[in-house]
């Protein structure tokens, strides 16, 4: 099998033989050749594709890494603030703890109860189970946890003002309640109800207690009320007298006073001096005339003085 050539710048005719084994083995070669040049086209083809698909999957992986990282970032944020919020809610609830312990001391020492029985100065004692097994604290929990406690805590400083008004109010209602006697020295020389004038000889009611003592001694208010009255009793015969309100209808009336110690209108406490015993208005010696009302009527004032000198 032949192979002819022509030129167009010659006549002449070349003609290759195929069957000849050089020519074979060029033409082997060269199919070789191309082969392999298209084999190695190829693999630098693939090589490209892969090399492109990893710079692809490196860059997914980089952005990847960068959202990850803005969630690390977001959430650390985020626990930060609740860390904050719950440092807040701690430390109102430090206040809080602050404000019951003042108070529990204050209703402590109102109510006379023995410091070392309710001691707000230290901790109170706790124990349990070392058996007990126990898991740690999530943030949620301890979130449910500090509301819990916080809502115990304004239930518990409820309850402690409202403890607080009724030992005031007891407090109170025995500093307004006449109680006790207005001398601290002295003895009665005349009950409360019937008895004869002193001047009359007559049978008349007697709508007091009076306290013979020596000339001067102490006039005390039984309780602590407001003065209405400081003066001379005028036609009453009282002589120099006192009157206290108490309120809820309670007054004591303090008569035939050498000096008065107090002003109308001002406020007095239980065991203060308002008077000086004497004998004036209609009176046969020094002594106190002491009276209680009810509602603007006498009553008899042993109810209220108990035990007496």
């Amino acid at each position: 099998m032949y192979v002819i050539f022509s030129g167009r710048l010659s006549d002449r005719i070349k003609h290759i033989n195929l069957r000849r084994p050089a020519v074979i083995t060029a033409a082997a070669a060269v199919v070789l050749v191309l082969v392999g040049a298209a084999f190695s086209a190829g693999l630098g083809l693939r090589s490209l594709q892969r090399r492109a698909s990893s710079l692809e999957l490196l860059g997914n992986w980089s952005a990847e890494l960068l959202h990850q990282k803005a969630l690390i970032d977001d959430t650390r944020l985020a626990l930060q603030e609740k860390v904050n919020a719950l440092a807040m809610r701690v430390g109102q609830m430090n206040a809080n703890v602050m404000r019951l312990n003042a108070l529990g001391k204050r209703l402590t020492r109102m109510a006379n109860i023995d410091d070392g029985e309710f001691n707000f100065g230290s901790p109170p004692a706790l124990g349990g189970d070392s058996s007990a097994d126990g898991q740690p604290v999530q943030i949620p929990s301890l979130t449910a946890m500090v509301d819990e406690l916080a809502d115990r805590l304004s239930s518990r400083e409820q309850q402690l003002s409202v403890l607080e008004n009724l030992i005031l109010t007891r407090e109170l209602n025995k500093q307004v309640y006449p109680e006790g006697s207005p001398v601290e020295n002295g003895w009665i020389s005349s009950y409360f109800g019937e008895r004869a004038d002193p001047f009359t000889g007559f049978s008349a009611s007697h709508k007091g207690v009076d306290f013979a003592a020596a000339e001067g001694t102490h006039v005390t208010a039984v309780a602590a009320g407001l003065v209405t009255i400081a003066g001379d009793s005028g036609a009453a015969g009282y002589g120099q007298m006192v009157e206290i309100n108490h309120g809820n209808g309670l007054s004591t009336r303090y008569c035939h006073n050498e000096k008065i110690l107090v002003k109308t209108g001002e406020m007095v406490h239980k065991g203060q001096e308002v008077a000086l015993m004497g004998s004036t208005g209609r009176s046969t010696g020094p002594h106190l005339h002491f009276e209680v009302l009810k509602n603007g009527v006498q009553v008899n004032p042993l109810r209220f003085i108990g035990e007496v000198p």
